[in-house]
């Protein structure tokens, strides 16, 4: 969603920090840094004197000071300090050759207590500013700009503003809402009750309905805190740092959430939102004085520099270690209801801006936990006491102070102390026998591969990278320059042997800020919330006079009005359709019969030195029994060993020669019709091209002699996917409840929810419970005769140009020694359709050679069919999702639909669902595979939901949305279709779904095409009752309504 409260999310998005961030366009360095100069032109003289001197230059450029300018080649970017004059603001740019341009603006934000102040304040500074005073500029612009990324976080000790876009001109325009919006906000009473808190009526109109909690934020926090991996890492972060802003929870706690008042709220924006407390940060390819004199005109030159008091001191260290121990809900879907305790060890380490300290920490974390060859993998993973690691395990950078935690979860509560011993002990054996060469190889081998490997978002990647870092003061340069760290890494080994024993005797063993942490679950957990929840809500009522009463339904009522206004926006900046580009850059693809049968098709891109591979296998042939276990045959299939290596060495060589491995179930829709489809499995990897030949042997080995006999590993996979699978429903519930919604409407829904559904969770479910689990490991090699061969596959290489000869050669070998069926096996489906994608005989001028033939399954009898349910999960929100059957790809109709979902997300499923309803996000898209999409996330309602849906379709088939609001649904979708394609996915439409780019040229052209008339006809046509056929699925608690409605399943 667009704010998010990311204590959690940031780790996901960045994970094992330091490490495994992308790293896109890199050149050669001398040719980049020539280029780059005419971005640079005013700091001409400054980088010969750098050179020259080799010393800290200051160099006034108008009212900025710049400090440093360094050369970054491992990243092949220049980096420009400087420091504003009047406010002593610091500013970062990155320059690079990359046109996806980024800025950001981060402030310190250090609450004192767990009303949430600066989650609810990153919400409403986004509600409307002096100089752009409608409401909600930000969702607006979303809408009148092609930004690449739009969105705000809070983390726990500061706040982040970050915007993408590839348009100059939209640059300017959206930094200047976003300035306005952090240093000029309205901040509105009414804005403050939406986005935050309020009492108000159920009804809001009916004065005689009960009064109770709303407010964006705090239904987001209730959805926050049902995940129990987000609870138990919250009460380790507030429990291992209790001294300052890190023992409260700055995105809120719904039970502290109502004590914030609006004039609270103002004096922390005063407090906080200062230059003299921000950190600018450009990055890419525009020019940086526009940048400098834009924030200096428009913000900068506004204020005069203070002393902000929001430093976080440092943490006191114990004496002595300290244990605590939580409660959380129960897991429905856990594998067993006795194991469901949680525990970890977690300890203090030094500050995050020792850079090289924490780098080596960083790595140190990886050793000791990644992979099935890591001392803590192999202790407590294979131990069987638990189904997976503890929420927040490794070394996280995001505090002052890192932290490094490991733990089980999934385990008996008697085994706690077992766990506990089990880590001391690993701990001594590390001390004692170090790491393995290759191991430590393998680790860099990993961060050289991620230093090549080209992502489209590296601006948004690298402002995450140094925030906290650079939040405490610490040197962002200095940061980026991973060359040189690894440098001194292995000059430290070189120096030391036992270096990494050093750090684990000093900062583990020796170590006295140590927290245990367990996590227990309560059956009556959700039901004491409830009750607190209650009783705060009594305290409020009793509090309140006859005239506060009035005053809230009054004030409720102009909330509904402004809400249900409509918005002049004419205010706020806006591109027009006329800037959008009228044609795609079309890619030159090769597709050649490697040993006489099997296409490959190479893609030749400025890959940096990596090759990516990618082969395609049907499932055509494949027994339907045997469909349920096709997702975990793929999760499984390179971690169980291969050929003359066991699953250990299998991981090691993975990580020495390739940068990773994967293997994932595809259901490919067809472009021209919705009961047609193809099913298959997509095997991925990528490496540096020394190791090309090494990975396809790899490869060779996992097809040929894959090991299907380490039962023991097995049964630890399947606890951990299971795992995985239920922490994943409290972030992800929409899209479950899209997939079962969408089962019953295409012949592929039913195998989308097979594979990708609540239909896969709850079969790991049982899986993982089972006591002999020989019968499921037997269908494994039952599916690897029907899909690992060459009987219906295609590959595709993604590499420069230079590398594509040797590519060849390399693949062609990897394909002549796949096995072949020795049979020809019949398809479990009768209809089949071979379908050839474009190529130059067929329409598409840029695809040379030879033709992919892609074999589809078709079901003539197919009857779409409506189906309502209902998953009863223990959360205090909903997740909503009603699907509805429309059109395929290619036809008109497809891009008018695509439009009107963007139109009624921002002009009408907004206001209802978030505004009003109080739901963190809602809203509808159009599917490749033509299926329509309402859907609501972490929502406190859910038959009103679906009624707002309905809604919806009635707003649309009246027609009520001007020009205006056409273009800006328009510049919306088109900031999605012409988002940046990194080299290495280049050609990947083509090769997956059989779209040349014409093909795309011409969607293009019926998106641009779309009119007033053509979306009141789709409307018409497909959303109204009765006109197409509607699924619905809701994920959430009990509903009165819907269990006395016979027509739904309660699941």
């Amino acid at each position: 969603m667009l704010s998010n409260y990311y204590s959690k999310k940031k780790k996901v998005i960045l994970s094992a920090l330091g490490l495994n961030f992308l790293i896109c366009n890199i050149r050669n360095l001398n040719k980049w840094f020539l280029m780059s100069l005419p971005a640079l032109k005013c700091w001409v003289p400054v980088l010969s004197n750098l050179r020259q001197t080799n010393h800290l230059s200051l160099f006034k450029i108008t009212i900025f000071f710049l400090i440093q300018v360094t050369p970054i080649p491992e990243l092949f970017l220049t980096a420009v300090k400087l420091s504003h004059d009047n406010t002593g603001a610091r500013y970062l740019h990155l320059a690079r050759e990359d046109k996806n341009n980024l800025f950001s603006v981060q402030f310190r934000t250090t609450p004192m207590d767990s009303t949430g102040v600066p989650h609810i304040l990153e919400h409403t500074v986004l509600c409307g500013s002096q100089k752009y005073p409608c409401r909600d500029p930000f969702f607006k612009m979303l809408n009148r700009s092609l930004s690449t990324f739009m969105n705000a976080f809070t983390a726990s000790d500061y706040t982040l503003y970050p915007f993408s876009t590839q348009n100059p001109k939209d640059f300017q325009n959206l930094l200047s809402v976003y300035l306005d919006a952090a240093f000029f906000p309205c901040l509105r009473e009414l804005d403050f009750w939406q986005e935050g808190w309020r009492l108000e009526h159920e009804d809001p109109a009916d004065p005689q309905t009960p009064l109770i909690f709303k407010g964006i934020v705090f239904n987001e926090m209730k959805g926050a805190f049902t995940d129990n991996e987000r609870i138990f890492s919250q009460h380790l972060q507030n429990r291992l740092l209790p001294d300052h802003t890190y023992s409260v929870i700055s995105g809120g706690d719904p039970l502290c959430i109502p004590d914030l008042t609006w004039e609270q709220l103002k004096q922390f924006h005063a407090t906080h939102y200062h230059p003299s407390n921000a950190r600018f940060f450009t990055y890419g390819n525009f020019q940086l004085e526009k940048h400098l004199k834009q924030i200096d005109e428009e913000t900068l030159s506004k204020f005069q520099k203070i002393e902000p008091s929001t430093i976080v001191p440092a943490q006191k260290p114990w004496d002595k270690p300290r244990e605590y121990q939580i409660t959380c809900g129960p897991d429905s879907l856990a594998t067993d209801s006795s194991k469901q305790t949680t525990v970890s060890v977690s300890f203090l380490l030094p500050g995050i801006t020792n850079t090289f300290e924490a780098f080596t920490l960083n790595l140190l974390s990886s050793l000791l936990i990644g992979g099935p060859n890591s001392p803590f993998y192999k202790a407590l993973i294979e131990s069987g006491l638990g189904t997976g690691f503890s929420p927040d395990v490794g070394y996280n950078g995001y505090t002052r102070e890192a932290y490094f935690s490991v733990g089980l979860q999934g385990i008996a509560e008697k085994d706690i102390q077992t766990v506990r011993n089990i880590i001391d002990r690993t701990i001594d054996e590390v001390i004692e026998k170090g790491f393995e060469d290759d191991r430590i190889e393998a680790l860099l081998h990993k961060t050289e591969i991620q230093m090549k490997h080209q992502s489209t978002s590296f601006g948004l990647t690298l402002t995450s990278y140094i925030a906290s870092c650079w939040n405490h003061d610490g040197d962002p340069v200095e940061l980026l320059k991973l060359g040189n760290q690894m440098a001194q890494f292995r000059q430290r080994l070189k120096e030391s042997p036992v270096f990494l024993q050093e750090k684990i005797k000093q900062y583990f063993k020796n170590n006295q800020h140590k927290l245990t942490l367990s996590m227990k679950p309560d059956d009556k957990y959700y039901e004491k919330q409830t009750q607190m929840e209650t009783e705060k809500l009594q305290q409020k009522v009793n509090s309140l006079s006859r005239k506060d009463k009035e005053r809230i339904y009054e004030k409720g009522l102009e909330l509904r009005t402004q809400q249900s206004k409509t918005q002049d926006a004419s205010c706020l900046p806006a591109l027009k359709v006329s800037d959008i580009e009228r044609t795609i850059p079309f890619t030159e693809l090769d597709v050649t019969l490697a040993a006489g049968e099997i296409p490959v098709q190479y893609c030749a891109q400025p890959t940096n030195g990596m090759v990516y591979f990618r082969a395609f296998s049907s499932l055509n042939t494949l027994p339907e029994e045997l469909k349920l276990y096709v997702p975990l045959f793929c999760s499984v299939l390179t971690k169980l060993g291969c050929g003359i290596l066991n699953y250990r060495e299998q991981a090691q060589q993975i990580e020495l020669k390739t940068g990773g491995m994967t293997v994932s179930p595809h259901v490919l829709p067809d472009d021209s019709h919705l009961d047609t489809y193809e099913q298959g499995v997509l095997f991925s990897s990528l490496c540096l091209d020394r190791n090309l030949p090494d990975m396809m042997h790899l490869w060779s080995e996992i097809f040929n002699n894959p090991c299907f006999e380490e039962e023991e590993h097995f049964k630890v996979l399947v606890k951990m996917s299971a795992q995985e699978l239920s922490n994943g429903i409290p972030d992800s519930g929409h899209l479950y409840a899209a997939i079962r919604a969408s089962r019953t409407l295409t012949p592929a829904g039913d195998l989308q929810e097979t594979f990708n559904g609540m239909d896969q969770v709850r079969l790991m479910k049982r899986i993982a419970e089972m006591t002999d689990i020989k019968p499921v490991l037997r269908k494994l090699p039952r599916i690897k005769k029907h899909l690992l061969n060459c009987d219906n596959m295609r590959c595709s290489v993604n590499a420069t140009p230079q590398q594509m000869s040797e590519t060849e050669k390399v693949v062609e070998r990897f394909i002549k020694n796949l096995g072949r069926s020795k049979k020809e096996r019949k398809t479990v489906r009768p209809h089949v359709i071979e379908k050839p994608a474009y190529n130059g005989s067929s329409g598409s001028t840029y695809v040379n050679g030879s033709q992919i033939i892609r074999k589809l399954i078709t079901d003539p009898t197919f009857k779409p069919c409506q189906m309502k349910t209902h998953f009863l999960l223990p959360f205090p929100v909903n997740y909503v999702g009603e699907c509805v059957r429309t059109v395929a790809y290619t036809d008109p109709d497809h891009a008018s639909l695509k439009i009107l979902a963007r139109l009624m997300t921002a002009k009408f499923l907004h206001t209802e669902i978030r505004e009003k309803g109080g739901a963190y996000g809602g809203g509808a898209k159009l599917s490749r595979d033509g299926v329509f999409t309402f859907y609501s996330y972490r929502d406190p309602n859910s038959i009103e939901t679906l009624h707002s849906f309905g809604k919806a379709v009635d707003w649309a088939k009246s027609g009520k949305f001007t020009q205006q609001d056409i273009d800006e649904a328009k510049l919306s979708v088109f900031s999605a279709v012409d988002a940046p394609v990194a080299p290495s996915d280049k050609g990947m439409d083509h090769f997956l779904y059989g779209l040349s780019d014409e093909m795309k040229q011409a969607h293009r052209e019926q998106l641009f095409a779309v009119s007033h008339d053509k979306l009141t006809d789709v409307s018409n046509k497909y959303l109204g009752i009765g006109k197409c056929t509607h699924g619905l699925a809701v994920l959430g608690p009990e509903n009165a309504k819907i269990a006395k409605d016979p027509s739904w399943i309660i699941r």
